[in-house]
């Protein structure tokens, strides 16, 4: 047989291969311990570096009696995605966050109160680079005094003035159904980007910076609210001015993909 790739192992082989059951592994999922990854249809995935991570976790329960927010940290401490481990999923992003919340000094739990999610939100973001909506990825960035477009990588030395058609890099797609490409890169005045909404893709909520941007709908129908109160339905061909500081939140109401061109001046964003 040939080479297709890292074994990938269903919830039952891995609880066996980790000596636990299938229902602790379910539950330790739910707490934010571990992040399996999924199928083309969804199901989850375990690879060997998952039931590794099982091991331990197991371990610290049973020697140590450490409840989750303690194996959380423990983890976090041992750095379980070292360059090179194969998680499958970009952490690149997860990892600015989880050194600016250890240079702030501040645990899981404490940073999970004051930006209003749970811890296991928290560390899956920090391990996986996934896991929050796109309003409370702001909030984090804000949090920290920095913004989303830094977190993802665009403030890059060595970047190209010309940018060909579709070979746009693309941020870390924290959340499901939104893609944000770069249409400019380094360091400048204004962030340009190509947002891809998938059907019913959406901030979830609403956020505000400094500023003033514009977008554009280049296909698709797009609902942007204004101040909680100021509705716009913006098809193809559609453009919007507004002040960043604002409350904007949005999302896709077309049946397929909205494709915009949104720009932020100053990169506030």
């Amino acid at each position: 047989m040939g080479d297709n790739g890292p074994v990938r192992y269903k919830v039952a082989e891995a609880a066996r291969l980790a000596g636990i059951s299938a229902s602790t592994v379910r539950l330790w999922e739910s707490q934010g311990l571990l992040v399996p990854g999924r199928s083309q249809t969804g199901h989850r995935q375990y690879s060997a570096d998952d039931v590794a991570r099982l091991k331990r976790i197991s371990w610290y329960r049973v020697e140590r009696g450490l409840n989750p927010a303690a194996i959380r940290e423990a983890l976090e401490g041992e750095d379980p995605a070292p360059d090179g481990a194969d998680t499958g999923q970009d952490s690149g992003l997860g990892r600015k966050l989880r050194s600016l919340r250890h240079a702030s000094g501040k645990t899981l739990d404490q940073v999970a109160g004051d930006i209003g999610i749970t811890a296991s939100t928290l560390s899956t973001l920090e391990r996986t680079s996934q896991g929050v909506g796109f309003k409370m990825l702001h909030d984090l960035a804000d949090y920290y005094g920095t913004t989303v477009s830094r977190l993802s990588g665009e403030e890059s030395a060595d970047v190209p003035t010309l940018v060909r058609d579709g070979e746009w890099r693309t941020w870390p797609e924290t959340t499901p159904g939104v893609t944000v490409q770069l249409l400019a890169e380094g360091r400048r005045m204004m962030d340009c980007h190509r947002f891809v909404l998938a059907p019913g893709a959406a901030s979830e909520g609403a956020y505000r910076h400094e500023g003033e941007e514009f977008l554009h709908v280049l296909s698709g129908r797009l609902e942007l609210v204004l101040d909680s109160d100021q509705f716009f339905d913006l098809g193809s061909g559609d453009s919007l001015y507004f002040e960043s500081r604002r409350y904007h939140s949005w999302r896709n109401r077309h049946d397929g993909e909205t494709v915009l061109l949104w720009i932020n001046t100053p990169p506030t964003f």
